[in-house]
């Protein structure tokens, strides 16, 4: 039998990166040669400190719930981070450590939104925000952001499309999917829009902050713009940095009011994060750095080859990124010299060709381009140009 279904949950597509990888896992499976460079996930392992204080929690039967906040050991470890590396002060009844940074998202967009709201989002956008604002009955207001302005939105666009509607701003420096971070100048000026309209929530995911190469600090909003500080929410986690995915500890840190009501929310949803991987994130937070050094040094060396080889190749363009392990391609002259019709029939014939397998750009918000993920070694990668030249070369 059929059951009828919310017409809000029928409106959703498939995440084209998580479709895009299962096909990929599916050819492998069936035996067939594939590249997978879909899936952001670093491919190091987590740090054995880290996975220490795992088993030590375990051993010393930290395995019930905690307070659904999180650990005051783990949201104190976030204070310090945030005052040792970020100069910036909160007290333990400001943070919410979550199943990962999505559900903070989440937890926020539930917390906030309703019918008739909007939500800025610049694009490319990381593929779950525009789907998390349809989930809270709000509106997301799309700014494509061209390859011509470093995919970054500027504080005239800012500027236009804020009306009295507008509840949320949705930020990411460094960002997934194109790999760039706002300087302090951009910074400044989209302060001074927002000083503007103080009825805006700011979300500032800083998710792959400690992924960053770029020649210039990298500093958050709130470093140059401390006044924003009563709306503005920093959300981040330990997935990226630490290589820990698949721990899923994730966190937020704003006003009280903010965090009170992402904190039930959460209360209804998943209760608290896991105790032991809460241990491990702690871990993480509050021990030897050194681990992190080393995968972002590998992550720039794969980025300078990856950037060098696209952009030797027919009908591709791509910017040098400052961080993330991301390239978001140009690939509009490919699409019509091959004689496909957009992006996605692109990225499907690449895997179907050359068993290399890219996200569409159009998932991100900004069609004609393609994300490519370097998280993986660097004779992979090598490989995986080889096929996409003879690909682009035909």
């Amino acid at each position: 039998m059929t059951w009828p279904l919310s017409q809000r949950i029928q409106s959703f597509r498939p995440s084209a990166t998580v479709s895009i990888s299962n096909l990929a896992s599916q050819m492998s499976a069936n035996g067939e040669d594939v590249i997978n460079l879909a899936v952001g996930e670093p491919d190091f392992d987590t740090p054995s400190h880290v996975i220490d204080a795992a088993i030590s929690a375990m051993q010393a039967g930290q395995t019930r719930y905690t307070h659904v906040a999180g650990t005051i050991a783990l949201r104190q470890a976030v204070c310090n981070k945030y005052q040792r590396e970020n100069q910036l002060s909160y007290q333990t009844d400001q943070v919410l450590i979550s199943n990962g940074a999505k559900q903070s998202i989440y937890n926020l967009t539930t917390a906030l939104l309703e019918a008739g709201d909007q939500v800025i989002v610049p694009a490319p956008y990381w593929v779950s925000y525009s789907a998390m604002v349809a989930m809270a009955g709000a509106e997301a207001v799309i700014i494509p952001c061209p390859a011509s302005q470093a995919f970054k939105v500027t504080a005239a666009q800012l500027s236009a499309a804020i009306t009295p509607d507008t509840k949320l701003l949705m930020l990411n420096s460094p960002s997934n999917p194109s790999g760039q971070a706002y300087s302090v100048a951009e910074w400044i000026a989209i302060g001074h829009v927002l000083r503007l309209h103080p009825h805006v929530i700011i979300l500032s995911d800083d998710i792959y902050e400690h992924i960053y190469w770029g020649q210039e600090p990298l500093v958050n909003l709130l470093n140059v713009c401390p006044d924003l500080a009563n709306r503005c929410v920093l959300v981040n986690g330990v997935s990226k940095a630490y290589a820990m995915t698949g721990w899923r500890i994730g966190y937020a840190a704003g006003p009280v009011s903010i965090i009170s009501a992402m904190t039930k929310v959460q209360v209804e949803s998943s209760s608290c994060a896991s105790s032991i991987s809460q241990a491990a994130a702690e871990a993480a937070l509050n021990g030897p750095q050194d681990p992190v050094h080393t995968m972002v040094s590998a992550y720039q060396q794969r980025h300078d080859y990856v950037v060098s080889q696209l952009n030797t190749m027919p009908g591709l363009n791509t910017l040098l990124s400052q961080g993330t392990f991301y390239s978001f391609v140009d690939c509009a002259k490919a699409i019509a010299s091959l004689g496909y019709k957009d992006d996605l029939g692109l990225v499907k014939g690449i895997l179907a060709s050359t068993g290399v397998a890219l996200v569409p750009g159009s998932a991100f918000g900004l069609p004609d381009h393609f994300r490519l993920s370097y998280a993986t070694d660097m004779a992979v990668l090598h490989q995986a140009c080889e096929r996409l030249r003879l690909f682009f070369s035909r």
